[in-house]
């Protein structure tokens, strides 16, 4: 009559089964901090001069914000400025000037939001069908490059093409034909800085959508091609529910920085077609605070946009949870 196996004999045969011991797994989350402190050690070096750089760059100066509570002058510092408490955002609320570049602000993001956001989208699905590598590669150099350019060289090469003595106009001026006035008509700024900002970075806004293009499942086509689905039928059906997600997190940070449209872009055209078109808040936070030296106004007019900004991602995350999104963050 045979016996059951001691435990000894179990832990000898390596187990309770008999079969071989378990593989020994990675520390787990709830695992002591030190342990995992040790794992990630080497990631969290990496890591470490970029969180110091966000520390020292853009959180620590969030608390200059302090300013837009006070009487704020430069010459006697933060400490000895008198405290007025929301006297600036009464000012500022109360100011035609701020609602007039609120106004622009809001009308330029919104223009560019459609007719602007879908591009890189359009030219990420164009460059995925051609399937030479060699010309995807050199289309794709060809319209990434002007990325590279400053504003200064972009907003010159448009007056240098559309300006008074461009090309454009000497070409109209060669055939008896009156001048397009374009660059300097506040009726076509909006299309003007919008036809700028397609030229220099559609190009560089396609490579997240390449790279969501790339991960759909190629099978996916194939199921769709079998059952009759046309070219159009594939991208309405595939592709774009494929891209959906990506889609909708740069729609969230577009809106989030909805209200921080191009600031060198704009302030290098502002004298040429006035303020009454080209006044952003960024714009408006400058010329207040820098050249007319009121700090304190300006500073409120600032923590008013981000205040705003933050407001317009959460209820844009919020609405793309309710879609079924992760969006920018999710729930804990």
């Amino acid at each position: 009559m045979s016996t059951a196996p001691t435990v000894q004999e179990k832990a000898d045969r390596g187990g309770p089964s008999g079969g071989r011991a378990p593989a020994s797994r990675p520390p787990s989350r709830s695992a002591p901090w030190r342990t995992r402190l040790r794992r990630d050690r080497s990631l969290l070096l990496m890591t470490l001069p970029l969180v110091v750089l966000l520390l020292v760059f853009a959180y620590v100066p969030i608390l200059g914000n302090v300013i837009a509570f006070q009487d704020y002058s430069p010459f006697v510092g933060i400490r000895s400025s008198e405290f007025v408490g929301l006297e600036n955002f009464q000012r500022v609320i109360a100011d035609s000037a701020f609602w007039n570049a609120v106004t622009n602000t809001l009308i330029i993001t919104a223009f560019q939001l459609v007719f602007f956001f879908p591009i890189p989208i359009a030219l990420a699905i164009l460059l995925n069908s051609i399937l030479s590598v060699r010309i995807r590669t050199v289309i794709q150099s060809i319209v990434y490059l002007p990325h590279f350019f400053s504003w200064v060289v972009v907003v010159s090469v448009f007056y240098q093409i559309f300006g008074g003595a461009g090309i454009v106009n000497q070409f109209l001026r060669g055939i008896g034909a009156p001048p397009w006035d374009f660059v300097t008509n506040p009726d076509t700024f909006l299309i003007l800085i919008t036809s700028q900002i397609i030229w220099k970075d559609a190009g560089w806004g396609i490579i997240v959508f390449l790279a969501a293009l790339n991960a759909i499942d190629p099978g996916l086509y194939e199921a769709a091609a079998i059952d009759g689905a046309g070219k159009w039928k594939r991208i309405w059906h595939v592709t774009l529910p494929g891209m959906r997600s990506v889609i909708v997190l740069l729609l969230i940070l577009q809106l989030g920085n909805a209200l921080s449209v191009g600031f060198e872009q704009l302030i290098l055209q502002r004298d040429a077609v006035g303020a009454g078109a080209a006044e952003v808040l960024d714009t408006f936070v400058y010329y207040t605070g820098i050249q007319n030296g009121d700090w304190s106004y300006a500073a409120a007019a600032g923590l008013i946009k981000g205040v705003v900004s933050t407001v317009l991602i959460i209820a844009a995350n919020k609405v793309a949870h309710l879609l079924g999104e992760a969006g920018v963050y999710q729930k804990a």
